[in-house]
């Protein structure tokens, strides 16, 4: 059978904290009466040590105050502030970018590249075309062709779905 008082300072007492600490948690809803008014000692203790802040509370500062829910918590609420904060400094010392700006960094260079490259077949084929005797303008032509296919195959790898 529960261990059950009515008396919130014999609560304490039997806890080994004040009534005040009692009263306390009561109020921000940490722990709560049985609906027949009474305290059960064991459910308060163990609600008590689950919620207690081990650097405050003498019920948590047992060997496995680091695996209660509220140690837990303050260990991830720790990483969240340290993840936080190396985020803020990689964005000070710019190592991170904008997704945005670095989309239309990509797309500038690509759009140069594929000017370029179209570009490329007119501004050659004269020179080759002298230098193994052939038709520039049929070079030309065929070095189109093959530029062309490149560079619709390069559209199908990074845009399979465009």
């Amino acid at each position: 059978m529960p261990e059950m008082t009515a008396s919130t300072r014999e609560a304490a007492r039997r806890l080994g904290v004040s009534d005040t600490a009692i009263h306390k948690a009561e109020r921000s809803g940490r722990i709560a009466r049985e609906p027949d008014g009474q305290w059960d000692i064991d459910k308060t203790r163990r609600r008590l040590t689950e919620t207690a802040d081990p650097a405050r509370s003498p019920l948590a500062s047992g060997a496995g105050a680091e695996g209660t829910p509220f140690a837990r918590l303050k260990v991830a609420q720790l990483a969240l502030k340290v993840e936080a904060q190396r985020l803020s400094l990689d964005e000070t010392k710019r190592r991170l970018l904008d997704v945005t700006e670095a989309n239309a960094a990509l797309d500038e260079i690509g759009s140069t590249m594929r000017d370029a490259l179209l570009n490329w077949p007119a501004r050659v084929s004269g020179l080759i075309a002298a230098e193994i005797s052939v038709d520039p303008h049929l070079l030309q032509t065929i070095l189109q062709s093959h530029i062309n296919d490149l560079l619709t195959e390069a559209a199908d790898r990074f845009d399979p779905a465009g």
